[in-house]
C-alpha cells in the first residue's frame, strides 16, 4: 500500500514539474510584435522560422499537387507578391518571401508558412476574378507571416503538448490526457480563428499600401462562401473561419484604415 502511494506521490511531483517548465517555457518566450504592437508568446526566432519554412516547404508542395508547371502563372504570383511586400510594411522585415502556385485543382486553399513561403492552389486562384481579388489572398496570408502567426502555434502547441504529458504522468489516466488533449485542440483553434481575423486586417493594409482596391477583399469571400456550395467546404475553411464572420471586420478595417494599418 505504502509503495502505491509513494508511486502516487513521485508521477505527481514529476507532472507537477513538466507543467511549471511547460509554462515557464511558454511565459518567458513573451514580446512584442514590431508590426502588430501586440504582446506574443513565439517559440522560434526569426532565423529558425525561416529556416523552419525552407526545410518544410519541398515536402508541403508534393503533398499539395506539386508546382504548377505554367511559367506565366508562377510570373504572374510572383509579380504581385514581391509588389505587395515592397509597397508595404513587410519591405523592412527579415522573411524570406517566396510565392508558389500549386498545381492541385481539387483543393480551394493558400497558406503561408513560418518565415515566408507563400502558396495558392489553382482551384482557389481559378475562381478569382480579377488581381486585385488574388492581392487580397496573398495579401491575407502575407499577414500571417508578418503577425509570426506559425511561431505562435508553435509555442502554444509546445505548452498543450507539455500540460498533456503532465496530466498523464500525474493521473496515470490516459483517459484523463486524450480528454486534456481534446481541450488544447480547441483553446488552439479559437486562437487560430483570432490569426485570421488579424491577417484580414493586414492583408486590408498591405493591398492598400500596393495600390488595390481592399474591397475586393469582401468579394473574395463571397467568392469563398459560393465554393462552400458543394457538399464538400473548401480546405481553406478547416483553418479559416466563415466568411461571414469576416466581411463585416473587413468593412470596419477598411473605413477606419488610417488607424487601422501599422505605419
Amino acid at each position: 500500500m505504502r509503495s502505491r502511494r509513494d508511486g502516487n506521490s513521485l508521477r505527481l511531483l514529476l507532472g507537477i514539474g513538466m507543467a511549471l517548465f511547460a509554462l515557464v517555457s511558454y511565459f518567458l518566450s513573451a514580446e512584442v510584435n514590431p508590426i502588430t504592437g501586440e504582446r506574443q508568446y513565439v517559440g522560434l526566432t526569426p532565423q529558425q522560422e525561416i529556416q523552419l519554412g525552407l526545410q518544410s516547404a519541398p515536402q508541403l508542395i508534393q503533398q499539395s499537387g506539386g508546382e504548377l508547371r505554367n511559367a506565366s502563372a508562377q510570373e504572374f504570383i510572383d509579380d504581385l507578391g514581391f509588389r505587395l511586400v515592397r509597397s508595404s510594411v513587410a519591405a523592412d522585415t527579415p522573411w524570406q518571401w517566396e510565392f508558389t502556385v500549386l498545381d492541385n485543382d481539387a483543393t480551394v486553399n493558400a497558406f503561408a508558412l513560418p518565415g515566408g513561403q507563400v502558396f495558392i492552389t489553382t482551384a482557389l486562384l481559378n475562381r478569382l476574378d480579377d488581381e486585385a481579388e488574388v492581392a487580397g489572398v496573398i495579401g491575407h496570408e502575407i499577414g500571417h507571416v508578418l503577425a509570426r502567426h506559425g511561431a505562435q502555434r508553435i509555442a502554444q502547441s509546445n505548452l498543450t503538448n507539455g500540460l498533456i504529458g503532465a496530466v498523464g504522468v500525474a493521473s496515470g489516466d490516459a483517459n484523463a490526457q486524450q480528454t486534456a488533449a481534446v481541450i488544447g485542440q480547441l483553446v488552439n483553434m479559437q486562437y487560430g480563428r483570432d490569426d485570421e481575423i488579424e491577417s484580414d486586417r493586414l492583408g486590408v493594409c498591405i493591398m492598400i499600401d500596393a495600390g488595390y482596391d481592399p474591397n475586393e477583399l469582401v468579394d473574395v469571400m463571397r467568392v469563398l462562401e459560393e465554393a462552400s456550395g458543394g457538399s464538400r467546404q473548401p480546405e481553406f475553411f478547416s483553418t479559416h473561419p466563415s466568411p461571414d464572420n469576416r466581411v463585416q471586420r473587413i468593412e470596419e478595417v477598411i473605413r477606419n484604415a488610417d488607424t487601422e494599418c501599422p505605419s
